[in-house]
């Protein structure tokens, strides 16, 4: 993939206020995700903030309170307008700031939208309530709504010109998705049981003893909760690793933004190993501040030659 070339035209005042419109959504619902864009040039962040604001309406679609035959037709109408956006038949006079700002990003970047359509698809996946019998089976949902967020990201980041093993870099950004995600599922493990969802693989359940699931602010009787949460923190650690290689691809602010939304997962990872029944007990998050901590060492490259230096180790 070679470096992006932005489109070197003025953004008009429609288009200004779709992206303002979607940075706020992104300002007010993104609790990680902000504080990464923020370190990005302008244009980047716009069409970051408009990727956020579309990918946030289906998750809210698959997170509502419609009944499953809605949901189903309010995917399906988004993914129609997906297909709109991707005909280029969105122009700036469209009364959807979302579709209007999601547009222009596309227009300027090479953003693979099939994401999107990934990300529709496993959201569905939620709607139909699947579960997940392995690891492999659960990397399936995971990388339709978050792996592929990640190659969807890296039209925007771009890569630079004569990288190493860039040929990777959408499979390093789809690994660093899987990450991400694993450590959201293990974070939200007691609010999606009491929604009726179960993430975790159940051959995992079982082999520690939770297939009673996590209803309650304690492990199940008998059950290793403590080893399970241990053997998923070491496999989403591995899934980081991974995808860090992806960092020496980018240019420094691209890298930087990927370093402190990354970089904050691993701290909430840590916390997370540290005590795991707190994931039982509530919400396991990051102060302002530390997040902020992190965002400032990805911009300074301090986070960012730490992680690449390890990639690098890792590969001899």
């Amino acid at each position: 993939m070679s470096r992006t070339v932005e489109a070197q035209t003025e953004t008009s005042a429609p288009v200004q206020a779709a992206y303002s419109y979607c940075e706020a959504v992104t300002g007010q619902q993104a609790r990680n995700f902000a504080y990464g864009i923020r370190l990005l040039p302008t244009e980047k962040r716009q069409a970051m903030s408009a990727l956020y604001a579309f990918s946030r309406r289906v998750d809210d679609i698959g997170d509502g309170t419609l009944a499953p035959e809605a949901k189903r037709d309010r995917l399906e109408a988004t993914r129609s307008l997906l297909e709109r956006i991707r005909r280029d038949d969105v122009d700036e006079d469209d009364t959807d700031p979302v579709a209007v700002a999601l547009a222009d990003a596309s227009r300027r970047f090479p953003i693979p939208l099939v994401g999107l359509d990934e990300l529709i698809d496993g959201v569905l996946m939620d709607v139909r309530g699947e579960t997940y019998e392995t690891w492999d089976d659960l990397k399936v949902y995971c990388r339709c709504v978050a792996g592929a967020i990640g190659r969807l990201s890296l039209g925007v980041f771009g890569t630079q010109p004569g990288a190493q093993g860039v040929e990777r870099a959408p499979e390093y950004a789809d690994t660093l998705g899987l990450a991400l995600q694993l450590t959201n599922i293990l974070r939200d493990v007691r609010e999606d049981a009491g929604n009726g969802r179960t993430y975790l693989p159940a051959d995992d359940l079982a082999k520690f003893g939770c297939g009673e699931g996590f209803a309650s602010r304690t492990p199940p009787s008998g059950a290793d909760f403590t080893g399970l949460v241990h053997f998923e923190v070491r496999r989403a650690r591995a899934l980081f690793a991974e995808g860090y290689r992806l960092l020496p691809m980018l240019d420094r602010r691209s890298g930087a933004c990927v370093a402190a939304m990354a970089g904050i997962y691993r701290r909430l990872l840590d916390r997370i190993e540290r005590d795991p029944e707190a994931v039982l007990r509530g919400r396991v998050s990051l102060p302002g501040r530390e997040k902020a901590y992190v965002a400032v060492r990805g911009l300074s490259g301090l986070d960012t030659r730490h992680i690449s230096r390890r990639a690098v180790r890792r590969r001899a």
